[in-house]
């Protein structure tokens, strides 16, 4: 795609002219407090995003982020750009209409687990499914938080809440095996203490065109801390945390001690002194079943935790092919506006009896 200036354009945006002054990280910063509890891992969200919005060289004007209702809903009054703190769970819909009818903008999304995934599950799948050009954030500190610390679609078995004084009997979801699900074209897992991999893997969703879903592990420090420390302390990161990169063999630890190897259709650990150098894995992020395999490497239990894009796929947006579609219609002599609305079967209701009338 390329824009009036004669530039392309990122993920949908247009970029700066060259003569414009080079913007900087405040730039993007707005005037209202920043009003989330000390320790929260919303503030390293924010700061990663203000870092790279002007290394895109976006126009401000030209982004809009859309939240619904949590904590990290608050994202958009801290950035100085357009932006929207809308309903529980529709971000995603309001998302998808705002793209489709403004192809100049780009669109980012700014939700959290509960979000997202109960109330506004059915708006992301088919945001996802279309492939709507918007970049979603999806915060996960698999609790509400906002609410005062009820159990969330993304905690684990046998969580202890307000809301599950007994232990949760639910069995969460596992937010990128449901995105890769519904055909995501770009999926990714990132946590908020790692900066260096945090900004680049959000830069990368909004370079991306199309549906990008990134899901950000978040430390909650009130009603839900430490629940990641075991990726963060680095003993226990060394054997758990597992960075990918396309086209590089998937090995971690100190000086790659660790392999992904393939076990019959899945994934496993190993050695990397046990296994030959071919056996060891190579990330291919177009891969789909391989994706679906390191999204499920493992699940709640934090064990073995893949970083980075898992998949990253092109085809066709469905904002694109929706205003192509009208663009054709129009160009072909399409019906007037105003006879479409007006036309086909009318009804008019007089002292209580219905007659039927067909327009031309």
């Amino acid at each position: 795609m390329s824009t009036d200036l004669g530039m392309p354009a990122v993920g949908g945006l247009d970029l700066v002219p060259a003569a414009d002054a080079p913007q900087k990280a405040k730039d993007y910063t707005s005037d209202q407090e920043v009003r989330w509890c000390p320790g929260c891992g919303d503030y390293a969200v924010l700061a990663a995003v203000r870092s790279f919005l002007p290394a895109l060289s976006i126009r401000r004007e030209n982004a809009v982020f859309i939240s619904g209702i949590g904590c990290s809903s608050r994202f958009p009054y801290y950035l100085d750009t357009y932006g929207m703190h809308s309903i529980h769970g529709r971000a995603p819909a309001i998302a998808t209409g705002l793209a489709t009818s403004r192809p100049d903008l780009s669109v980012f999304v700014v939700t959290g687990d509960g979000d997202a995934l109960s109330i506004g599950g059915n708006h992301l799948v088919h945001a996802l499914r279309r492939n709507v050009n918007i970049t979603i954030l999806l915060f996960d500190n698999r609790i509400y938080g906002l609410t005062k610390g009820q159990y969330s679609p993304t905690s684990e078995v046998g969580k202890v809440t307000k809301s599950t004084p007994e232990g949760s009997v639910d069995a969460p979801f596992n937010p990128l095996a449901l995105a890769l699900g519904a055909d995501a074209t770009f999926v990714a897992r990132v946590m908020d203490s790692d900066r260096k991999g945090l900004t680049e893997v959000l830069e990368a969703a909004a370079r991306h065109r199309g549906a990008s879903l990134v899901q950000i592990y978040q430390d909650c420090p009130i009603f839900n801390d430490g629940s990641f420390d075991v990726l963060r302390r680095p003993d226990d990161a060394e054997s758990r945390v597992i960075a990918v990169r396309h086209g590089e063999p998937i090995t971690f630890g100190t000086d790659g001690r660790w392999a992904v190897v393939r076990r019959g259709f899945g994934l496993a650990v190993a050695p990397a002194a046990e296994v030959a150098p071919e056996d060891v894995v190579v990330h291919d992020a177009t891969d789909p079943g391989l994706a679906h395999a390191l999204a499920r490497l493992s699940d709640q239990d934090l064990e073995h935790v893949v970083l980075g894009v898992l998949r990253q796929v092109s085809r066709p947006t469905y904002d694109d092919l929706a205003r192509a579609q009208v663009a054709a219609a129009v160009d072909a002599g399409g019906a007037d506006l105003r006879a479409l609305v007006h036309g086909g079967d009318t009804w008019t209701v007089r002292d209580g009896a219905v007659t039927t009338a067909a327009q031309p």
